[in-house]
């Protein structure tokens, strides 16, 4: 995992090595989408009182299998991308390229920021009977580690652009 600095704040680059079970595998094969979360947290400590939150973001992952066109579908948002096996579409969901973690209002003071990402398996979004064996079953969870850094005293972000008035007698 790492950040980058970019004109729109920090974007966040990650692998992550998840594997579904067997069990999970059978299951987005008969059609029930699984849903991941990917969590990200910036924090900065401090001595005197408990670590202050700068930042945190979620992205939302879905994985379904589509049986008229014997394909997978990776989405998140209206964002949509199909594979022949599931194996390409998990190669492609291990993988989070530019995602913008932190917008460029943030600001940071001049000390060392601690980052954290992973991802899981958002069990909450599966049919309820799914749910209820998931609660009893290791086969229908899954979920990385916490992936901690450490982020340098970041570099100020560039400052938001002001939108600026139109001049009088420049309007049309």
């Amino acid at each position: 995992a790492g950040l980058r600095t970019v004109e729109d704040g920090l974007m966040l680059d990650a692998d992550f090595d998840l594997e579904l079970t067997p069990r999970l595998g059978d299951v987005v094969s008969n059609g029930v989408p699984l849903y991941f979360q990917v969590e990200f947290e910036l924090s900065r400590r401090r001595w005197y009182w408990f670590d202050e939150k700068t930042a945190s973001a979620r992205l939302q992952l879905r994985l379904s299998y589509h049986a008229l066109s014997r394909q997978y579908r990776l989405s998140t948002g209206l964002l949509q991308q199909n594979f022949p096996t599931l194996e390409e579409a998990l190669s492609v969901l291990r993988r989070l390229r530019n995602w913008l973690v932190v917008d460029r209002t943030v600001g940071f003071s001049d000390t060392d920021y601690d980052a954290a990402v992973r991802m899981r398996l958002d069990t909450n979004l599966l049919p309820k009977p799914f749910q209820l064996s998931a609660l009893t079953s290791r086969e229908l969870q899954l979920e990385s580690p916490w992936k901690r850094f450490t982020l340098r005293s970041p570099q100020q972000l560039p400052a938001p652009v002001e939108a600026r008035e139109p001049q009088k007698g420049a309007e049309r």
